[in-house]
């Protein structure tokens, strides 16, 4: 191993590539670093300083997400002092604003009564709607802390709910500037920022304006980023808990662009649709058609069977008559008008691979280079 560009995490030698983080380091070798602010593939701002390590000869904490890893750095991950420092971090969170659905304030109910005493309003102040999937509750209960110990600080904003896709409730937001960066590094739709200053800082749009007045587009990227509450999607919201649903992955049908995305299903029904993170090639970001538009995917009105039209009217017919029949028309046609009767109009919702099928059949058995594309369809 070369010790030029070594160093050891925990008592043990780790390699590294010049400009990696220690966060990258230790996430490369399976090693936890827990953070709330960092997000991939944007640039680290160490806000919440949730991955304080300890580094030998270092003057105070640093934090791994933005720490380059150096030749001969010793770190410690889990040492008393970071310890200290990080329950010292999730209490001060626990207590600024409404997140007693992790750890806080049972008002010496028996616990396990409290846990499930779900209440269905929206501005409930009892068990957070991102109970069960949420980082700030992960690590309440990783390191055994509330914010009990702390006054509770409570947030003047009121919950917005005018929008029909997101719920942004600011009583529990951290401030970590995970959206923000969703919104303005990933996607780079620059909706959102920090406004105003001190204890009175918020995510704002521009103008302090409802996200429907605003320059949102409601590709949903800052819901997904958001590790706590604050961000909510409004018909899930205390309707679906994680626990509740099974993940399968697939290609979104949108565009041919061939996004992965993970389909949430409840009882059968898909519920919610997430971007697959890590995985080409849109590494987890969708547009608001990716990830709101599946309602088609249940409609009473889709089509179950193929329709075959006869004296004005629509009859159901198995898909060998169908395709029969649509054989025997195109046979009709070309023999009596000729190829150039014919044009293919594909689609931008399907994939790049059926586009190509669509393309071949138009050329090789109608014989007709009449191809074009429609993307509204």
């Amino acid at each position: 191993m070369d010790t030029q560009n070594t160093l050891s995490i925990n008592g043990n030698p780790f390699s590294f590539e010049p400009g990696e983080t220690i966060l990258e380091v230790a996430r490369r070798n399976d090693i936890d670093i827990p953070t709330l602010c960092h997000l991939a593939g944007a640039s680290p701002t160490g806000e919440c300083r949730m991955c304080v390590v300890e580094v030998k000869g270092a003057r105070s904490l640093l934090v791994a997400c933005a720490t380059p890893a150096a030749p001969g750095m010793e770190v410690q991950t889990e040492s008393p002092a970071v310890v200290e420092s990080r329950k010292l971090l999730i209490k001060l969170l626990l207590s600024s604003g409404n997140h007693n659905c992790a750890a806080r304030g049972s008002d010496d109910q028996d616990w396990t009564r409290f846990q499930l005493d779900v209440h269905e309003a929206d501005s409930s102040p009892e068990l957070c709607p991102a109970w069960g999937d949420c980082r700030l509750q992960d690590l309440a209960y990783r390191y055994q802390v509330t914010g009990e110990q702390f006054p509770r600080l409570d947030i003047p904003y009121p919950m917005e709910t005018v929008n029909p896709f997101i719920v942004r409730d600011f009583s529990r937001c951290i401030k970590c500037g995970r959206c923000i960066q969703a919104c303005c590094d990933v996607q780079v739709n620059n909706a959102i920022s920090f406004g105003y200053r001190g204890a009175d800082t918020k995510v704002i749009a521009a103008g302090d304006r409802p996200l429907k007045d605003s320059d949102c587009v409601f590709c949903g990227e800052c819901v997904q980023a958001c590790p706590v509450a604050a961000l909510t999607l409004k018909d899930t919201r205390y309707h679906v808990r994680p626990w509740e649903t099974q993940q399968t992955r697939t290609t979104c049908s949108y565009c041919g662009v061939g996004c992965q995305i993970d389909l949430h299903v409840k009882d059968g029904k898909v519920v919610k649709v997430t971007g697959a993170e890590e995985t080409a090639p849109n590494f987890g970001s969708l547009c608001v058609k990716g990830r709101f538009g599946f309602d088609f995917v249940h409609s009473p009105e889709r089509l179950a069977a193929p329709l075959i039209k006869e004296d004005g009217e629509f009859r159901e017919t198995s898909w060998e008559e169908a395709l029969d029949l649509v054989a025997k028309r195109f046979s009709d046609i070309k023999e009596a008008h000729g190829s150039d009767a014919f044009g293919v109009l594909t689609s931008a919702r399907v994939t790049n691979e059926e586009n190509y099928i669509a393309q071949k059949f138009a050329r090789a058995v109608l014989k007709t280079n009449s191809v074009d594309h429609c993307a509204r369809l």
